[in-house]
């Protein structure tokens, strides 16, 4: 059953049109890789879920309509987005970071064993937990990220690039422990990420990106294994 419907998905910045009616689907469970070329559209597409851009079509999240809602009102909903950069609090701390991932839940007990868990799935955050975000490492930060994407309970994770700047065997790590998680979560997510291999070792389906139109999807496998789709779309 489809978490995520679009439709004619069209969104411009000012003058600048990014994507040009775009369909896709995501079924509940599923982790979906977008991919492409800088400046396709795939940023774009995260914020449009999100409420960040302003976008004609239409965008279903369970059934819902999400047009015209707030970003504040769709992360209610279920709807986490750790944007390219990380976006972290700097100057607070890694648990007021995480504590406020949560900041549209009343379950304060819930919070507190969520925070708990994080912990679990990231150790290094616990050891830095009263540490401003600031302070750690690229990988810590991008760890701290994911953990208070999470703190929402989303029921969809977006991610955008978010191997950016680390370290291969960071990068490693951090995707494993993703791949835990959606196991024990049986999480959806919506990745956005230029390392292709990476991408589609973690995804089941796939979508690829050219010029604000989606001119390629399947099973990830079965792109990753195309080496014409590769040379074509992917550049490798």
């Amino acid at each position: 059953m489809s978490l995520v419907d679009v439709e004619g998905l069209r969104a411009a910045y000012g003058q600048v049109r990014v994507l040009e009616g775009i369909d896709f689907s995501i079924d509940k469970g599923r982790r979906v890789a977008m991919l492409g070329p800088n400046g396709a559209g795939k940023t774009t597409v995260l914020r449009a879920l999100s409420g960040m851009v302003r976008t004609r079509g239409k965008v279903e999240f369970d059934g819902k309509s999400l047009a015209g809602k707030a970003t504040a009102d769709i992360a209610r909903r279920g709807v986490a987005h750790v944007p390219e950069g990380r976006g972290t609090f700097p100057a607070l701390s890694v648990e007021d970071n995480l504590r406020l991932g949560a900041y549209v839940r009343s379950d304060r007990a819930a919070v507190r064993e969520d925070i708990r868990r994080c912990y679990g799935w990231f150790p290094r955050l616990e050891e830095r937990r009263g540490l401003q975000a600031g302070s750690l490492s690229g990988g810590e930060q991008q760890m701290l990220a994911v953990a208070r994407a999470l703190m929402l309970r989303p029921r969809l994770l977006m991610l955008d690039e978010p191997s950016l700047g680390l370290a291969p065997i960071v990068t490693r790590e951090l995707f494993r422990v993703l791949g835990d998680i959606c196991d024990e979560q049986e999480m959806t997510v919506l990745l956005v990420e230029q390392n292709a291999n990476l991408a589609l070792d973690f995804a089941d389906h796939a979508y690829v990106l050219e010029s604000g139109r989606i001119v390629l999807e399947g099973e990830a496998d079965r792109i990753k294994g195309d080496d014409d789709v590769r040379r074509s779309y992917m550049g490798y």
